[in-house]
């Protein structure tokens, strides 16, 4: 794995470069079972030692408590990090919700938190996490804009928003990535999303592209979710759900045996071969899954390799939402 340069890919048309795969940060610290902060980090450091240097982490994972941890990993390693971070999902310290915020005052405030809590004095891609219905979009991108004047923010981004909302910020400030859910199990962008951002010269990143790690082989049964795991409530993992979407992961695993590569690997495969401005992020706390993701890179899928995988999970094979009914409002906004 080590001795070959990470590959890069650029993230819209203002000049942000990436490695092709980042990593996802937010399971180190919340949704996915109890946290081994030593484990977090060094899986971080492993990270950038494999050239991976695109992190990803938002100010409500925790919540705060990411941002802190991200900072902790990267400290005095700034120079090989491109650091994307979010604003928008507002929660209180002790973790309860308060809701999607927008204001411009708010996003200002958010940015000097994240700053501080990451120990940096930029972020390199911000993004805005949940499109608020209720401040127009152009007030929310407003503000980011005069971030990006002030040096504090390089470039800009948005997480769920529909095709209109990425249209209207876009012309507020030159959009650089669309953040959204988008895996093999989740094919929701490409009715338009991906479509809109090629037409308008945006990156897309993928969140979750091993479908929140049922594509990853490693589960078989709703047993293996501990009560702070979020999967536990999420319809896509419900018993009958889950069976089917572990049919399909068998299905796929005869492809990657040919492939001579995991299931998950297969998965992450298929999202990157979906075009070379797309960076998917794939979440883990601990180096061994890392290094598995990384593995992918070399994964190469022939035209039949593709045919093959599209038989057996076209669009809508998953069984059940990706989210339950109060988070899908929030999505595509």
């Amino acid at each position: 794995m080590e001795g070959t340069a990470m590959q890069q890919r650029k993230l819209g048309s203002q000049g942000l470069e990436v490695s092709a795969e980042g990593l996802g940060c937010m399971g180190m610290s919340q949704s996915y079972g109890p946290a081994d902060e030593a484990e977090a980090i060094a899986t971080i450091h492993r990270a950038l030692e494999l050239g991976v240097s695109f992190l990803d982490t938002a100010d409500m994972y925790g919540p705060f408590t990411n941002e802190r941890l991200v900072g902790r990993a990267i400290a005095g390693r700034r120079e090989q990090v491109v650091l994307a971070t979010k604003f928008g999902n507002e929660r209180r310290e002790d973790g309860s919700w308060v809701g999607i915020n927008g204001h411009p005052e708010y996003v200002k405030r958010c940015c000097d938190a994240s700053l501080e809590r990451l120990g940096v004095d930029h972020i390199d891609l911000y993004y805005q996490h949940r499109v608020d219905t209720t401040v127009p979009v152009e007030e929310t991108w407003g503000a980011m804009a005069e971030l990006v004047a002030a040096g504090k923010v390089r470039f800009l981004g948005i997480s769920e928003a529909a095709p209109a909302t990425i249209r209207r910020a876009h012309a507020t400030h030159p959009m650089s990535a669309v953040q959204s859910e988008y895996s093999l199990f989740t094919r929701d962008p490409e009715k338009e999303v991906l479509a809109t951002c090629r037409e308008l010269g945006i990156g897309f990143v993928p969140y979750s592209p091993l479908g929140r790690g049922v594509l990853s082989g490693t589960i078989s049964s709703t047993a293996q979710f501990g009560a702070n795991d979020f999967r536990a409530h999420t319809p896509r993992f419900q018993d009958e759900n889950l069976a089917r979407n572990l049919e399909l992961v068998t299905a796929l695993r005869e492809v990657a045996g040919r492939k001579g590569c995991t299931v998950g690997q297969l998965a992450l495969a298929w999202v990157l071969a979906q075009g070379d401005d797309i960076v998917p992020i794939p979440g883990t706390k601990r180096r061994r899954y890392l290094e598995e993701n990384v593995a992918a890179l070399a994964v190469d899928l022939t035209p039949e390799d593709l045919a093959a995988i599209e038989a057996i999970a076209p669009a809508g094979a998953a069984a059940g939402d990706r989210y339950p009914a109060e988070h899908m409002a929030r999505v595509n906004v």
